[in-house]
């Protein structure tokens, strides 16, 4: 990697994750979490850089933005800073991964800056994210269906990345963001996850079991009609998990409705992304894709957000230029 040249900018456009559900939260094994999940087809956030003696950051969350800055200069010990701005972000708390994405993107422009050589779970340890999901980095490393292994607590480490399959072309995929309370993040998602119970054992080889022979065959064999079903299974086990303390399999209100609704509509996979209240489906084809974003759109009204489109076949892009908004 070269370090940016005098006057040039780099940006980094990242997508928003998907998280399809964790494989274990026993922790039998040693290893806790892990999961599986995707790059969504949008929102996307934008960040751009130019070097500067002192960091100086405008734009959106731009108080956050700093923090992870600081974080990433420390960890190298960098001198010197950046001018950064965020030019859009990602819907906050809605389980799109907002908070990874913008740290990885602040990080990766820096990296870009000061001419380091690092990859996405490097970034990750740099600015203090993946302490439990490592979704969020793959999908900033790369698209395609990302199978993660969980890590072991008392491990610094990033889990290790398992597998990563190609969606198939026609496959659509419908990504919606309901009008409601924000899911939990921070202090309180951590008291959450300590009040939860341990997973039934037979149920976390379900889902192992769902995933190593049928989610992962069906994906490579681009079998939808065994792919969705696989993936509605897992999240109708792990949603139960959770169930304690965000009210339900699926959160309560719009999100659950939601769920059940694209269930009528035909799409083959459905579920919600981490602790929502973003939901998702899966079908086949433009058409398709297109009729059922449709109906979601009336169904959530003008509050609502809804974006439809083939899966990524890659991560965040990044790019050089001395003008705005040029792009690769």
């Amino acid at each position: 990697m070269t370090t940016a040249a005098e006057g040039e900018t780099v940006f980094v456009e990242a997508p928003a994750r998907l998280h399809f559900g964790v494989l274990d939260l026993r922790g039998a094994l040693g290893r806790r979490f892990g999961g599986i999940g995707a790059a969504a087809p949008s929102p996307t956030l934008l960040v751009s850089a130019t070097a500067a003696p002192t960091i100086e950051i405008t734009g959106e969350d731009a108080d956050r933005a700093a923090d992870f800055a600081a974080r990433f200069l420390a960890h190298h010990r960098l001198k010197g800073g950046a001018r950064l701005t965020v030019h859009r972000t990602l819907p906050p708390h809605a389980g799109l991964g907002s908070g990874t994405q913008l740290a990885l993107a602040v990080a990766r422009a820096l990296a870009e800056i000061h001419g380091v050589s690092i990859d996405a779970p490097g970034l990750a340890r740099a600015v203090g994210r993946a302490q439990r999901s490592a979704i969020g980095t793959f999908t900033f490393a790369g698209g395609g269906l990302v199978l993660e292994g969980g890590r072991y607590p008392d491990r610094g480490s990033v889990a290790p990345l398992l597998a990563r399959l190609p969606f198939p072309p026609a496959w659509r995929c419908v990504v919606a963001v309901p009008h409601a309370s924000p899911g939990m993040s921070g202090s309180a998602e951590a008291e959450a996850f300590a009040q939860l119970p341990p997973a039934p054992e037979r149920e976390v080889e379900r889902v192992a079991h769902l995933v190593l022979m049928a989610l992962l065959p069906a994906i490579a064999d681009g079998d939808l009609a065994r792919f969705g079903p696989a993936l509605t299974e897992i999240q109708s086990i792990t949603g139960r998990w959770f169930a304690p303390v965000q009210g339900g399999t699926f959160t309560p209100g719009p999100t659950a409705a939601l769920v059940r609704r694209m269930v009528e509509w035909g799409a083959s996979g459905v579920g919600q992304s981490s602790w929502g209240p973003t939901v998702y489906g899966i079908v086949e084809g433009e058409d398709a894709g297109r009729q059922l974003a449709d109906r979601v759109r009336v169904e959530l009204g003008p509050t609502g957000r809804v974006y439809e489109g083939s899966f990524r076949t890659e991560g965040a892009r990044v790019w050089r230029s001395s003008t705005f908004p040029a792009q690769p």
